[in-house]
């Protein structure tokens, strides 16, 4: 990290004004759909130099944290959203198709670490129910997460698992019925915790004429 960090411990509190980290920030996709959206994107976690160039020019103000792999949830400075676009080459049809178990596509793992942390850290610090931070976890990636793993699949059944399980520890979710999965769904656990997907195209946006199919978590 470039600066340390105290974190002040709060109790629960309501906050007029949301904030995020970005994991696997890139140049930025997520702070820029941020700031649009009046969300004030605080700390951003990329190692490619020159994705790190383009955000300091873009968000001159957001805190550059490093390597994913050396990052404590705990320590980073509290946030009610982090979002992650994990890479996507270990579970594109174009790539080996190494799946979750891929060195790359793996690194999802550190997402949900990360996240689990943080809100561990913010129990600790008396915050309960919906004040625990982050409140929100977004993971975008590509739909071949739907078919990759052994069975086929396997690897997005995971991924639904592990995000339900910062919630609840020893929930299990089975796969569809059917075989498939399916470009949209959600699941429910109570009236505290929630989970949906969809998948959604660039080319039914302005200004982006390309077709460009990312499933949204």
């Amino acid at each position: 990290m470039e600066q340390k960090y105290i974190r002040r411990c709060i109790s629960n509190k309501e906050q007029y004004e949301l904030t995020m980290g970005s994991l696997f920030d890139g140049i930025g996709g997520f702070p820029l759909a941020a700031v649009r959206h009046d969300i004030r994107p605080v700390w951003a976690s990329e190692i490619e130099a020159f994705p790190i160039e383009v955000t300091k020019l873009r968000f001159p103000d957001m805190i550059r944290v490093g390597d994913i792999t050396k990052l404590n949830g705990a320590d980073l400075p509290p946030v009610d959203i982090i979002t992650g676009g994990s890479p996507c080459q270990d579970l594109s049809v174009a790539g080996a198709r190494a799946g979750l178990a891929g060195s790359r596509s793996g690194l999802f793992m550190e997402q949900i670490r990360i996240i689990k942390e943080m809100r561990a850290a913010d129990i600790q610090c008396g915050r309960s129910t919906k004040y625990i931070r982050p409140r929100f976890g977004v993971w975008e990636n590509v739909p071949g997460a739907f078919s990759s793993g052994e069975p086929k699949g396997e690897d997005f059944r995971i991924v639904l698992e592990e995000f339900l399980r910062i919630g609840f520890d020893s929930v299990y979710v089975p796969r569809p019925y059917t075989g498939r999965w399916e470009s949209a769904g959600r699941i429910l656990l109570g009236d505290s915790f929630s989970l949906a997907w969809r998948v959604l195209d660039t080319q039914y946006w302005p200004g982006t004429p390309q077709r460009r199919r990312r499933i949204y978590l």
